[in-house]
């Protein structure tokens, strides 16, 4: 075993299972109401002949087989809403399998990037759900989407990334990074990167690729971290990096919920540097939450988290940030804008005021300026059963013209009658491309552990969306 030269992997195996990537490996999966498409590859045996296998989950039935002749499988006249398990075969002398895979067949809205059944265990290394989605637009016109692995509790260490080249209609695994976790993928100067953890209040990394994606430099640590949920790191999740005045922003959270939550900072470097020198980044002092600042609401709220760096029209450099008020009064429909300082990179970003944002507290909004219409337009989760302030199963893209005075300009995906405890389309990922908003969506549907352990990422389109506003 060599050390290592990259940051990619296909796929990524432990130490100790590196016998395991030399055979056939499912890398995607896409469950719809009666059908399972599957991406694998063999890099162990790509010249053996290779079948295809399914039956329900748990059955002792025989196999169904199909030849796996293409890299890409579609099995068909599935019943809806039952669970199956698969497996691609090496037909070699002995006969090699890849792991047993899990899908649930049901409907879903969007277009599914990637599945992962809670009790499928390919990626337990690292965690059972779906978590952090990202999407960019490359300098090829290409998309690429990433997603890590989450379970509460565990390593939480693998990020997964695929890629369009038809606009969101199919989607092909690219690779594995690791250790990546809560990444961000952006594009500076024609360069592909991606910014985020270790792991959970990990390490903070960037890395860089000069192929759109394929393969990684090995990533750089910008600023360490504890490694651990049992004490203070560095959180972020894919929010929006801007370029302005010169650098480029974006928000940074850094403490643990077993010390009490978490304070916010700004993460900028000059935008002519080189973003994989760890000396050129800059973090400012923190600020935390303080429930005396005027207009809080009143009760016990855990904090601020998630903050949006944007630009306001009258030259004020803001982070618009998700506030945990699920035990307030209010208890939903609130943000908090704090102030950055252009001129001291270093300094602790300032409380402003409160805003009035329909989704605003208790999950992510993302936020982003649309200079054709000079509107704001955050996306995120909205409350419509005050009984359940942090509900997920409503989402919404809101506008404002000033950051200030937001509405709701179209309801995207709307699954209030579903028990919100199950349910939910959660942290949006979202870019503008010409007339359409592009977004991911981290979804819980169709049996997901709950609501908040998301089993799909899926892509969807927002038509002429200025239509709206």
């Amino acid at each position: 075993m060599k050390g290592i030269s990259g940051w990619q992997y296909r796929p990524y195996r432990p130490a100790h299972q590196l016998d395991k990537a030399r055979i056939p490996f499912i890398c995607r999966m896409a469950p719809e109401a009666e059908t399972i498409e599957l991406e694998w590859f063999d890099t162990g045996g790509c010249d053996a002949k290779h079948t295809l296998e399914w039956r329900f989950k748990g059955s002792s039935a025989p196999w169904q087989t199909l030849m796996a002749d293409t890299p890409k499988m579609l099995i068909t006249g599935l019943k809806p809403d039952n669970d199956y398990e698969l497996r691609i075969l090496r037909k070699n002398t002995p006969v090699e399998s890849s792991a047993v895979r899990f899908g649930r067949t049901g409907t879903t809205p969007g277009k599914i990037i990637n599945y992962l059944h809670p009790e499928d265990e390919i990626y337990a290394f690292s965690g059972r759900s779906l978590c952090s989605p990202s999407i960019v637009k490359l300098p090829s016109g290409g998309l690429l989407a990433s997603m890590d692995v989450f379970a509460g509790n565990a390593p939480q260490n693998l990020t997964l990334l695929f890629r369009s080249e038809d606009r969101g209609v199919n989607w092909h695994f690219v690779a594995d990074l690791f250790p990546c976790f809560w990444g961000t993928l952006f594009v500076h100067r024609d360069r592909l990167y991606m910014l985020g953890c270790s792991t959970e209040y990990g390490d903070l990394l960037i890395g860089a690729s000069n192929d759109e994606g394929f393969t990684w430099m090995p990533p750089v640590r910008i600023f360490s971290g504890s490694s651990s949920n049992l004490s203070a790191g560095w959180q972020r999740t894919p929010m929006p990096i801007i370029n302005t005045q010169g650098r480029l922003y974006t928000s940074i959270d850094y403490g643990a919920w077993r010390e009490g939550g978490h304070v916010i900072g700004t993460l900028s470097i000059k935008e002519d540097t080189d973003l994989l020198e760890s000396s050129n980044w800059t973090c400012s002092d923190f600020t935390a939450y303080d429930p005396s600042w005027p207009g809080s609401p009143v009760g016990k709220s855990t904090g601020l988290l998630e903050g949006n760096v944007v630009l306001g029209k009258d030259g004020r450099l803001l982070n618009i940030l998700r506030l945990q008020a699920q035990n307030c009064e209010p208890d939903h429909g609130i943000a908090v804008s704090l102030e950055i300082d252009p001129g001291n990179p270093e300094a602790a970003p300032r409380f402003y005021k409160f805003i009035s944002l329909p989704s605003g507290s208790n999950s992510k909004s993302h936020i982003l300026y649309d200079a054709l219409s000079s509107q704001y337009l955050a996306m995120g989760n909205i409350c419509v059963d005050p009984s359940f302030p942090t509900q997920r199963n409503v989402l919404a893209l809101q506008a404002s013209g000033d950051l200030f005075n937001w509405h709701i300009v179209k309801v995207l995906i709307d699954y209030r009658q579903e028990n919100p405890k199950d349910v939910g389309f959660q942290y949006p990922s979202f870019i503008i491309d010409g007339d359409d908003i592009l977004y991911l969506s981290r979804t819980s549907l169709n049996k997901a552990h709950n609501y908040h352990d998301a089993n799909y990422s899926t892509f969807h389109i927002i038509e002429n969306f200025r239509q709206f506003l």
